[in-house]
């Protein structure tokens, strides 16, 4: 049984947990008011150093936490507000979850920022950029940091508007103005479901505290899979998939890559799409009293793996392929916690962490090379121009492909393990997503780094290795792709799980209220090591695919406007589903507003104020005929009013 979270009474250290938030807010305050004003240099030294020291801050909590017993607390800072029996504290909880996640946001978050440093470095809103890039943090962690769902909330709204300024950073360009509009109505749209579950919280256990909340679920298990818990569990959950994009509110991250791509790699990699993976595993002991949501949960993930794999396939700019390969992989870390292997989803989350930055970042230095091209039908051969590109982009991409010894082969066979104990069907159907996404990767790598240079001659040209403020961050987050997978060694190689054991006590609550919801996988080594040989083999398959059709055969995707197959031209269209959306959805919408606008704003909003400016009007015209300074006439009225007076008083008197 675990013990309740204790408060904590040392201010040196409640005031460190302090700065791993406020300094990020420190560094938007300054670069945000004195963005015209400050120079390049120091903005960028500012804008780092801030979310350096959060990182530095960090490594020594879980130092300190780590030493002395691992046990959780909670930094009460003050009472935020009261209403009736509900209390909110601004409060941060530490523990093993928090430790992780803000080594992860700060030391991820610290690299994009360095390589922001080059990437911006000719761009005139290089000031505001990173103020946005320092309010994203802070939002980040508070989400990651509260102690309550409402603190959690407000940091879930903060990343939320953060990403509309940064995904419609360039403004001037209308189309990137609707896709920064279209993510932050549709995280709206969960946003409503995620409020809606913390009232429900608040009525079912009278407190919204994690610690409160969590201490009386695990005291139902009675209650296991009772219409209230599997309300509060959906709400939360349709959250969770409008801000880490799972079908159907997915549509929205793809067309994020509007903005520059360090705001990609920040948005898609370890922090913003993983607010939903986090809010889940917080509130794990919620999901095990709901087995059916959890099936839910399962089967969205897994058709959101297939789906955006497929769609992934098809396409042909750079950054689109690696924005569905978030989404496919989304859907993966959404199916381990489907099948409650929350510690292989969080491990996941870990190391697509680091291979998804070290992508998105390797392709921000092929755009800036190609002088900001970013279809790929229109690169090839940039190996020769781009060695340290080409190194570090390779290992994301046998990262991601699951190819050992990197860190994504670790992560994906524990996940796809727990699948296999599950349901064999969705085993299978992983594996095909898995398959999937060792294609379309390796068909982006050979397309853009192998081949004949397929740019203009200008572009040749300009051609250049990126600068190693942009550089160092690709080889430090390549070195991570490699080893990373190492703190979660299978147990066919090691009987010490690292990460899994480190984050065990954080499940303790859950497995009271369901003792067997989660119990380790139970697979004999023959079968485990089948699965990862199935399981690798599969991804070399798909890698020997693409290597004969696009760099033997030198097969490059057709012009834009050429005709194409059905199946092609339905995933190349992806599904159609924006098309979908916008005739159920928007245009309705749209009529409707319009019809309410004519109706009843002109007509009857505007008629009855109208009408009541014009009877004025027409009052004083009338009025304004007793003023006519004819003395006559004034001596007559007062006259006719006293004989009035005197007869009404007489008669009603």
């Amino acid at each position: 049984m675990q013990e309740v979270v204790m408060p904590f009474n040392n201010q040196e250290m409640a005031l460190l947990c302090l700065l791993v938030p406020l300094l990020p807010f420190i560094g938007f305050l300054i670069n945000g008011l004195g963005n015209r004003k400050l120079p390049k240099a120091l903005v960028g030294l500012l804008g780092s150093g801030t979310v350096l020291a959060s990182f530095l801050i960090s490594v020594y909590l879980f130092i300190d936490f780590t030493s002395n017993g691992s046990r959780p607390y909670i930094v009460d800072l003050y009472n935020w507000f009261s209403v009736g029996s509900l209390e909110i504290g601004f409060s941060f909880m530490i523990d093993q979850l928090t430790l992780l996640m803000l080594l992860m946001v700060t030391g991820i978050g610290f690299l994009i920022h360095v390589y922001s440093a080059g990437y911006m470095s000719h761009d005139e809103g290089y000031g505001k950029f990173f103020a946005y890039l320092n309010l994203f943090m802070f939002s980040m962690l508070l989400l990651v940091m509260g102690s309550n769902y409402v603190m959690m909330f407000v940091g879930w709204e903060g990343v939320g508007l953060c990403s509309y300024l940064l995904i419609g950073f360039w403004n001037k360009n209308h189309n990137y103005n609707n896709a920064a509009k279209k993510a932050f109505i549709m995280n709206r749209i969960g946003d409503l479901g995620f409020l809606l579950g913390i009232f429900l919280i608040f009525i079912t256990f009278g407190s919204v505290s994690y610690p409160e909340v969590f201490l009386s679920a695990s005291q139902m298990s009675g209650m296991t899979d009772s219409g209230v818990m599997i309300a509060i569990t959906m709400l939360l959950f349709v959250g969770a998939m409008g801000k880490s994009a799972q079908i159907p509110l997915f549509t929205w991250l793809p067309d994020a890559m509007a903005g520059p791509t360090p705001v990609s790699a920040l948005i898609h990699a370890a922090t913003m799409v993983t607010a939903g993976i986090y809010m889940v595993l917080r509130s794990n002991v919620l999901y095990v009293l709901a087995p059916t949501t959890m099936e839910f949960i399962a089967i969205i993930g897994l058709i959101t793996a297939l789906v955006a794999a497929t769609i992934g396939l098809a396409q042909n700019d750079i950054k689109k392929v690696l924005a569905y390969s978030t989404v496919s992989q989304l859907g993966f870390m959404f199916l381990a916690l489907g099948v409650m292997a929350f510690s292989s989803s969080i491990f996941h989350v870990l190391t697509h962490a680091f291979f998804k930055a070290l992508l998105f970042l390797g392709a921000g230095s092929v755009i800036h090379a190609v002088s900001n091209e970013q279809d790929i039908r229109n690169m090839g051969g940039l190996r020769k121009w781009l060695p340290v590109t080409f190194i570090t982009f390779l290992i994301g991409t046998l990262a991601i492909s699951g190819i050992p010894p990197f860190a994504g082969f670790f992560s994906k066979d524990e996940l796809l393990a727990h699948v296999w104990e599950h349901n064999r069907l969705m085993w299978g159907l992983g594996l095909l997503a898995s398959f999937m996404t060792a294609f379309y990767m390796f068909r982006l790598l050979f397309l853009t780094f192998f081949g004949k240079f397929r740019g203009t001659e200008a572009q040749r040209s300009h051609l250049h290795e990126s600068p190693s403020s942009m550089t160092i961050p690709l080889i430090v987050l390549a070195i991570l792709s490699t080893v990373g997978g190492f703190i979660g060694l299978p147990a066919v190689f090691s009987d010490t799980h690292t990460l899994g054991n480190f984050l065990s006590p954080i499940y303790n609550f859950a497995r009271q209220a369901n003792a067997t919801a989660l119990e380790p996988a139970h697979i004999d080594h023959a079968t485990e090591y089948i699965l990862m040989g199935v399981s690798v083999v599969v991804s070399i398959i798909a890698i020997i695919i693409a290597y004969i059709m696009y760099v033997k055969r030198e097969t490059v995707p057709v012009p834009e406007g050429t005709r194409l197959s059905p199946i092609h031209n339905l995933i190349y269209n992806k599904y159609y589903i924006d098309e979908i959306y916008d005739t159920v959805f928007v245009r309705p919408v749209m009529a409707l507003s319009t019809a309410l606008h004519r109706f009843v704003d002109v007509v009857v909003v505007d008629g009855i104020v109208n009408g009541f400016g014009k009877l004025v009007m027409a009052s004083g015209r009338v009025l304004r005929q007793t003023q006519s300074g004819v003395t006559g006439f004034y001596v007559f009225v007062m006259v006719a009013s006293i004989v009035l007076i005197l007869f009404l008083n007489f008669f009603i008197g």
